[in-house]
């Protein structure tokens, strides 16, 4: 592959959507490139010009690949899954994929989006409780659900979407001081998840624009 045909990632080390997808082309091999996208500095980056051209929703991961521009991490790893899909984050049993979308979506959709950079700025200057009663309410309803789904990992003993999804969730509970006590189950698959190889790299304490005193 050409320099030129090399996919490139526009990410933020901390953005959990962004370490979805880096979670993603890991598993799957894919080589790329990063440009950081600080959403912080300079009034955010996201903001510029030349960035909100990629994605008028001035959000992070974009993926350019394969000629396309795709915005939306599951929407992006939904592509890899078909374009390349070794080895597979969806599984086979109709069944167990619609367990797969539905955490991630409970994660993506259900959790996320309320504890976000842009909700958080709206809450004052001290945003934490609410990012916490947001993950928690999440929280309750997944432990439930992957008492029922759970194998090794979110959905049987196969790495899916689901954790690509789970484990920088769990890594923004921790960071918005979250008592993970209440759910074991959640726990002990993030645990088991962060032990891979494409967990650890993909980390947001390994990135190109990870800041010195943050790295791993």
């Amino acid at each position: 592959m050409s320099a030129s045909d090399k996919p490139i990632l526009y990410s933020y080390f901390r953005s959990s959507c962004s370490w979805r997808v880096r979670i993603a082309l890991a598993l799957k091999g894919i080589n790329y490139e990063t440009v950081p996208i600080n959403l912080i500095k300079d009034g955010g980056q996201q903001f510029s010009e030349e960035f909100q051209a990629l994605n008028p929703m001035k959000q992070v991961p974009v993926l350019k690949i394969d000629g396309i521009v795709i915005g939306q991490s599951l929407a992006i790893i939904e592509y890899l899954e078909e374009t390349r899909p070794t080895p597979p984050l969806l599984p086979q049993d109709p069944k167990k994929r619609a367990s797969v979308r539905m955490i991630s979506d409970l994660l993506s959709s259900g959790i996320q989006p309320l504890q976000n950079l842009s909700v958080l700025k709206q809450m004052g200057d001290n945003p934490q409780p609410w990012a916490q009663k947001v993950i928690t309410s999440g929280f309750n309803a997944l432990e439930k659900i992957l008492q029922s789904t759970a194998g090794k990992y979110c959905v049987g003993d196969e790495v899916s979407m689901a954790d690509l999804c789970l484990v920088p969730q769990v890594a923004n509970a921790e960071r918005y001081k979250v008592d993970l006590t209440p759910y074991p189950t959640i726990s002990h698959i993030n645990k088991t998840l962060l032990a891979l190889e494409a967990f650890q790299v993909s980390h947001p304490s390994r990135q190109p624009d990870t800041p010195t005193e943050l790295r791993a």
